[in-house]
This record gives C-alpha cells, sequence and structure tokens, in this order.
C-alpha cells in the first residue's frame, strides 16, 4: 500500500503541476496548462481519491508506530524519528527546496535570488511535499511520549464500524470547523497544511487502535468488505455529484468548496470523512489480499517508496524543467514528467537505501 500511495503522489504532483487550480509548485512556473475540459475529467478521474490519500499515509504511519516503539524504546525511536523525519524536512525547507524552486523561477525568467526565495517565497518555511515528514514527525513524538507515561488498556474492545463511522463524522466536522479559518489550499509557515490535519489526525489515531489488533497484518473481512463497497460508491458518486450541481470549469467554480460558510464545504467535508476512513481501510485490505511484496520488485519497491517521497519534490521540478523547451501541449507533458519521476525517484531511492539493512516489516497483533 506504502508503494501505491507514494506512486499516486508523484503522478498527482506530475499532472498538478499542469493545472490551472494548481496543488504543486510547478503550477507558479508552467509553460503551459491543461485545457478546462480536460482538467475537468482529470479532476474527476483522480480528484475522489486525492481526498484520503494523505490521511491513508498517517493511517498506515499508526499502524507502523506503536511495534516500532515498543522494538526502539523512547530514546531510539525519538532519534530514529529524528533522522528520518526531521532531517529530510529541515534540509528541504533550508536547502533543497529553496534551490529548487530558485531554478523554476530562473529557468522561467524571473530574476530572484536564493535567498528571496527562502524568506519572501508564499509559505515561508516550505519544504514541498515534505511538510508531510515534520507534521508526521510531530504527531509520533507526541504520541511516544504519551505513551510511555500511559500503557495501552489491554482490554480494549477490536473496532468495528462504528468506531470507523465516528472516526468519518469527526474528521467531517473538525475539517469543516477548521477550514473556517484555514482554507483548502491556503498555507501556513512551515507549509503545515493546517486544514488537513483533522484527518491526519483522526487517521494517525485509527491507526494507533487498528496496530494493537492486528490490522497491519490483515483487516478483518466484514470491515474490509464494508469499507470498500462504501468507499467505491463514494468514489464513484462524487464526479457525478459535481457535474450535477454545475462545475464546469474547476478554476473558476472550486472555491465554494475549499471552505467557509457554505454547502460545498460542508459537503465537501462529509465526503472527506467517508472517503478518507473506508477509502483508506479499502486500499490496505487491497494491498493485503492483491499486492504481496513477494517478488524482488515488488520488494525493492516498498524498501525504495519513502525515500522516493522524500525526492521526488526536486525530481519532479527538474523534469519538468527539462521538458519546459519540447514544443507539446500539457496533456503530453505531464504524463511524460509522470512516467519519468516515477522510474528516476524510486530507482534513485533504490540507489539510497540499497546498501541498509531492512527492519523488521511485520507488526506483533498485540503491539502497543
Amino acid at each position: 500500500m506504502k508503494t501505491a500511495l507514494v506512486a499516486w503522489v508523484i503522478g498527482a504532483h506530475a499532472l498538478l503541476g499542469y493545472t490551472t487550480v494548481g496543488g504543486w509548485p510547478y503550477d507558479e512556473v508552467n509553460e503551459v496548462s491543461f485545457a478546462p475540459g480536460v482538467e475537468l475529467v482529470l479532476a474527476a478521474l483522480i480528484g475522489p481519491s486525492g481526498l484520503f490519500v494523505i490521511g491513508g499515509f498517517f493511517f498506515l504511519a499508526g499502524l507502523f508506530t506503536p511495534p516500532s516503539l515498543r522494538r526502539k524504546g523512547l530514546s531510539r525511536f525519538t532519534a530514529d524519528r529524528l533522522l528520518r523525519l526531521g532531517l529530510p524536512w529541515a534540509a528541504s525547507a533550508l536547502l533543497v527546496w529553496p534551490l529548487t524552486m530558485w531554478l523554476a523561477y530562473r529557468v522561467a525568467g524571473h530574476d530572484e535570488s536564493v535567498w528571496w526565495v527562502v524568506t519572501h517565497r508564499y509559505p515561508l518555511l516550505d519544504a514541498g511535499s515534505l511538510w508531510f515528514a515534520f507534521v508526521l514527525l510531530i504527531f509520533s513524538l507526541v504520541y511516544a511520549v504519551w505513551r510511555t507515561l500511559s500503557p495501552p488498556d489491554e482490554d480494549a474492545p477490536p473496532p468495528g464500524m462504528g468506531l470507523l463511522m465516528v472516526m468519518a463524522l469527526g474528521i467531517a466536522v473538525t475539517s469543516f470547523l477548521v477550514r473556517l479559518v484555514f482554507p483548502a489550499k491556503s498555507g501556513q509557515i512551515f507549509d503545515l497544511h493546517l486544514w488537513q490535519w483533522p484527518q491526519c489526525v483522526f487517521m494517525f489515531v485509527l491507526g494507533l487502535i487498528c496496530a494493537r489488533h492486528g490490522w497491519a497484518r490483515e483487516v478483518p473481512e466484514k470491515i474490509r468488505r464494508s469499507s470498500t463497497t462504501i468507499a467505491v460508491i463514494t468514489v464513484c458518486l462524487v464526479p457525478i455529484l459535481g457535474i450535477a450541481v454545475g462545475i464546469t470549469d474547476l478554476a473558476a467554480d472550486i472555491g465554494p468548496f475549499l471552505g467557509g460558510w457554505t454547502w460545498q464545504a460542508a459537503a465537501t467535508a462529509i465526503v472527506e470523512g467517508i472517503l478518507v476512513v473506508t477509502g483508506s481501510i479499502w486500499l490496505l485490505g487491497l494491498a493485503q489480499r492483491h499486492l504481496t511484496q513477494n517478488g524482488r520488485l515488488a520488494k525493492a519497491c516498498s524498501r525504495a517508496a519513502f525515500p522516493a517521497f522524500v525526492i521526488q519534490g526536486p525530481v519532479l521540478i527538474l523534469l519538468a524543467l527539462a521538458l519546459r523547451q519540447l514544443d507539446a501541449p500539457a496533456e503530453v507533458k505531464a504524463p511524460l514528467v509522470a512516467g519519468l519521476a516515477l522510474v528516476s525517484s524510486f530507482w534513485l531511492g533504490w540507489r539510497l537505501v540499497s546498501r541498509t539493512r531492512p527492519e523488521p516489516a511485520k507488526a506483533p497483533r498485540h503491539a502497543r
């Protein structure tokens, strides 16, 4: 599942760089963009899944954090998270991402300095896609301290559909409220994506709960089937409902859906709550049943997934800049950048980890 999510993020970022609605920094300097009709079709095809991918990452992180803390202890766990999450984030925010965006601006004809990019580009101290690592670092350290001070309740009942619906409702309500202040796609210092924190927090906590009941190995069949049904129906309904409410130009019509006292913002939060919970469990169950890591390529991609995620930002920008002089529309360039970025990011990621020893992948059933 981790490999599939990382691949989805890389591909989606490549496409978003050529949109008018935005969502990836190359849209600040792109030389071509999708036609409105094409952009609308892309939104219908990949937009619903975009509502739960980040939550899916935090769900996975929650699943595997307890066994890691139990295995390493607080001190080693903290040092490991600072190294794996904090160091890449700091390097990206202070050096790699400013240099990458400076190069993008220069190639696009903007005469800006690296220092200007660091101090004046919005949001301040943007780390590209590695905002995820910084937020996960915060969550992980808070959990580690809390769990060290408060041992888990070993008699807690296993999670069921009732808990999942409570989580979905919690995400919907808190997302709507948070976006009254921080609308979707807004930026904050460190590019914290505060408008996504409700799903991040709830899904990380859900992962922690499910970790103690063996979900890292196998999602209960009844819950997997129910979640799959709900997620698939919702994914299919979202584009139909979008057309029904009159969305014809994504860039022009998206505003009310991003936040505020509007029915569109409320509907978005409700759909997001349903999808992020059921969609994450659907993908996890799908991966457990059909995406087992038996082959060498699958194992290599799994190990390379996190470093591929870390380096994807510069890889995507550099590839887009390299193809800038290609006389072709966005409908050609974007898929080309996506394909090249997927191969390059995972290959470079594999090169980075190929000489290290992989950590044990299995989580004990009753891990804390």
